[in-house]
């Protein structure tokens, strides 16, 4: 086993309440999932995450109306589009979000744009300006929740409701929704959809790394990368 590998593999405790969260999560409805953590976690140890992306609005609209006092880390790029950022001013003042953002450290950042760094190392762009800037942020909490849904890509594919990754515990209430209840949902509570779906993107992250496609086809085109480093 590698070093990495064992770093990821939880203490026998962990792994024993994983295997039961699993249990008691998996047949529940996200609606469900989402009420049931927070009578098994405190909200101080909870933190969500939200790129404010195609699926933003089904899980902030769960949260919003469950857990109004939760906090939303927004990570700032700098390379975000325009439609992004007033999508993210849309939804926090119609469901009342309490955003917080978080930037990269500035100089770092700014190498990145000078050196384009995304054109030759897309994987050093993304620990920069991704990465690095939400590692003294996850330093508070105990579990990290997020909206990775089982269709998005490969890796995924294989991801159960909760996981142990980074020292944290991880939670994924959408993990299972089909794009058809995905759709359904914001349809059904008519939720707004991010403005760049109807321009044909179905993934949308920095301007430099996405362009229209299907799924996530779209995002780092020509590369074999399909995920920015957060969630891996």
């Amino acid at each position: 086993m590698t070093t990495s590998a064992a770093q990821q593999q939880p203490d026998p405790t962990i792994a024993e309440q994983l295997n039961e969260l699993n249990r008691r999560y998996h047949d529940l409805s996200p609606e469900q999932r989402v009420k049931q953590l927070y009578k098994d976690f405190d909200q101080s140890d909870v933190m969500l995450t939200s790129s404010f992306a195609t699926n933003s609005a089904f899980l902030l609209h769960l949260f919003s109306t469950t857990a109004p006092e939760q906090v939303i880390h927004f990570i700032d790029t700098g390379f975000h589009f325009p439609e992004t950022l007033a999508y993210k001013e849309q939804l926090t003042e119609l469901y009342h979000l309490n955003v917080v953002d978080v930037h990269p450290e500035e100089w770092k950042h700014e190498h990145t744009v000078k050196d384009q760094t995304w054109k030759t190392d897309p994987d050093f762009c993304c620990s920069i300006n991704k990465v690095e800037p939400l590692q003294e942020v996850k330093k508070s909490f105990k579990v990290w929740v997020s909206g990775l849904i089982h269709w998005q890509t490969e890796h995924r594919a294989n991801l159960d409701v909760f996981e142990y990754r980074g020292g944290m515990i991880k939670f994924y209430p959408l993990l299972d929704v089909t794009k058809e209840g995905r759709d359904g949902y914001i349809r059904d509570h008519q939720l707004p959809f991010h403005p760049m779906v109807a321009k044909g993107y179905s993934s949308v992250s920095c301007t430099h790394c996405t362009r229209p496609g299907d799924d996530r086809c779209g995002r780092w085109v020509d590369s074999s990368k399909s995920e920015c480093g957060l969630h891996v």
